[in-house]
């Protein structure tokens, strides 16, 4: 077989029966050996950047690697922004480049991009594979990397030639060889990137540091009377809800979440408080400001979780667990910690820690989160206005779907609106760019949600801004009748930008508005999708509920006011 048909070898070996790309020159050798095959499915998106997204939302829905593919040059870096997506939210993604041939790489030939040094700052790990004697470890190595310890985004780049050399039985043997070498290792616990294990907990090699943490965790917990759980996206990565949930019984505490943590414990939760930060909940940031103990669980504590406040928390002990050591101590200190993946650590830790009452702190946080249950209530069932907002949308859409789909969002006003008023039941129902706020996410992500999870309806809610970004892959939505509604909330501008411009710039109102009188509804149809636009909360109702019932994709056009 030759460079091209390793790879695809490759990608069924590890489980991939699905990628999403884009061809062009330097590929096209991949994409012969694609034609020639069945195991795995191509998904030809309308843009590189929309494939990047696409595995994204398919890593994210799935739990799985996801996998794109691009050509050089152009190509190559259209999937840089997916990438970086990828990275800030610590997503399983492997991008498969072709490269130009060995002998014309540094010489600025055609289509030529030294795309491996752009993505060195944001790919957890990357490759230049310029001898096809190395195709077939690194291949299996990218896998090991995306997949294991903190999840990430890894680059293979591929020259054009090794894509068309011929992978012997010579070669085969050398690499079963080396990998039978590799499992009778001298038995040093290694990570993924290969590098020797420093995890004090799920490591196992300094089980004296263990029982120490397990002390340390222990005695805080003994002397709280108001603790507080605070689940991230380490926890969903992990697949950690059920022992999280099992602590909050144990130790009596409530929860609340950032918004990479949504649906680690369920938003109908008696426990449930909401999330945290800038965008968070009265009754998340009311218990934040009062625990005595706070527990953080897969959490990177970013600006937005603590307002850039240099006091935020002070008042509690805060215990910490995370698989990457580098976020420990980095932007809060901690009184103790754990270094490793979340479910290992407190299945182990469980057992260890007391079991306590703490009734009054439980009945005020309990009655905090009624309150804003209640004006959640008031703005869904007021009658006095027919006005839609993107908060009464996202209130329609808890309403009407009742956690049985996926969503995912684009970035603004609408996706904190979803985030604090869509109760998400389960982890991977809610996806949305956090740590590097890609506008254009949401739609490509809905699409690899849907083939990842073909039984489940996943809807997408943008902002105009957004839609304009990406809306070129309703076309793909079209082509396979996928299972999306688009909600489009359309105020003619960029709403959060205009906000800021509001308080911080004396409305000085620029570049934020869009005058352009783009018809949305026309450029769907014109891609093949039905859609409509609706301006009262009846017409929103009854256009939801028939995108709801029907097979296939819709855009909904929401007119603001």
């Amino acid at each position: 077989m030759n460079g091209s048909e390793l790879v695809i070898e490759c990608l069924r070996e590890h489980g991939t029966d699905l990628v999403f790309g884009y061809p062009g020159a330097t590929n096209l050798a991949l994409y012969d050996a694609m034609y020639r095959q069945t195991a795995v499915r191509h998904v030809l998106t309308a843009h590189e950047q929309g494939a990047a997204h696409a595995a994204d939302g398919y890593a994210r829905a799935t739990g799985r690697v996801g996998v794109c593919m691009a050509t050089s040059g152009p190509g190559a870096t259209n999937l840089v922004t997916g990438i970086a997506t990828a990275m800030m939210d610590s997503v399983p993604i492997i991008a498969i480049t072709c490269n130009v041939t060995v002998d014309a790489i540094g010489r600025d030939s055609f289509q030529e991009i030294d795309i491996f040094g752009i993505t060195l700052p944001i790919t957890k790990h990357n490759f230049l594979v310029k001898d096809i004697r190395e195709l077939r470890g690194v291949m299996d190595a990218a896998y090991a990397i995306a997949a294991g310890g903190r999840p990430g985004p890894v680059l293979i780049d591929i020259a054009r030639d090794v894509t068309t050399a011929e992978w012997t039985e010579e070669m085969q043997l050398a690499y079963e060889k080396s990998k039978r070498a590799d499992e009778n290792h001298d038995g040093r616990v290694l990570s993924a990137d290969g590098r020797e294990d420093a995890s004090v907990w799920s490591g196992a090699s300094d089980r004296g540091s263990a029982a120490a943490t397990a002390k340390a965790f222990r005695s805080i917990l003994r002397k709280a009377k108001r603790p507080l759980l605070l689940v991230g996206g380490g926890c969903v990565i992990s697949g950690a809800e059920e022992v999280v949930a099992e602590l909050a019984e144990k130790i009596d505490a409530p929860v609340c979440e950032t918004l990479m943590g949504k649906g680690v414990y369920s938003g109908t939760g008696e426990r449930y408080l909401g999330m945290v930060g800038t965008h968070g909940t009265k009754a998340a940031n009311a218990a934040i400001a009062e625990c005595d103990c706070l527990i953080a669980l897969g959490v990177r504590f970013s600006e937005r979780v603590t307002d850039n406040k240099p006091d935020w928390c002070a008042q509690a002990s805060i215990l910490q667990i995370d698989i990457d050591a580098a976020e420990i101590d980095k932007n809060i200190e901690t009184a103790a910690h754990a270094v490793g993946d979340v479910k290992e650590v407190l299945t182990a830790l469980l057992p260890e820690l007391p079991a306590a009452t703490h009734a009054t702190w439980m009945a005020t946080n309990k009655k905090r989160f009624a309150g804003d249950l209640a004006e959640r209530a008031a703005i869904y069932n007021d009658r006095s206005t027919t006005a839609l907002t993107s908060q009464w949308m996202a209130l329609l859409l808890d309403d009407l779907t009742g956690g049985n789909c996926i969503i995912t969002t684009e970035v603004g006003r609408h996706q904190m609106d979803v985030a604090q008023n869509y109760r998400v039941h389960s982890p991977r129902q809610l996806l949305t760019s956090g740590g590097l706020g890609t506008m254009g996410y949401g739609l490509p992500a809905a699409i690899g949600a849907a083939f990842g999870c073909p039984h489940t309806r996943v809807i997408n809610m943008a902002g105009d801004g957004c839609y304009r970004m990406n809306m070129n892959e309703l076309s793909v939505a079209a082509k396979y009748r996928l299972p999306i509604v688009e909600i489009v909330c359309d105020n003619h501008g960029l709403e959060m930008v205009r906000h800021w411009q509001h308080v911080y710039y004396n409305d000085r109102y620029y570049q934020t508005s869009f005058d352009d009188h783009a018809d949305y509804v026309k450029i769907a149809e014109a891609l093949g999708v039905p859609a409509i636009r609706v301006a009262t909360r009846e017409d929103a109702r009854k256009a939801l509920e028939r995108a709801l019932a029907k097979d296939g994709p819709m855009v909904i056009v929401c007119e603001l006011r």
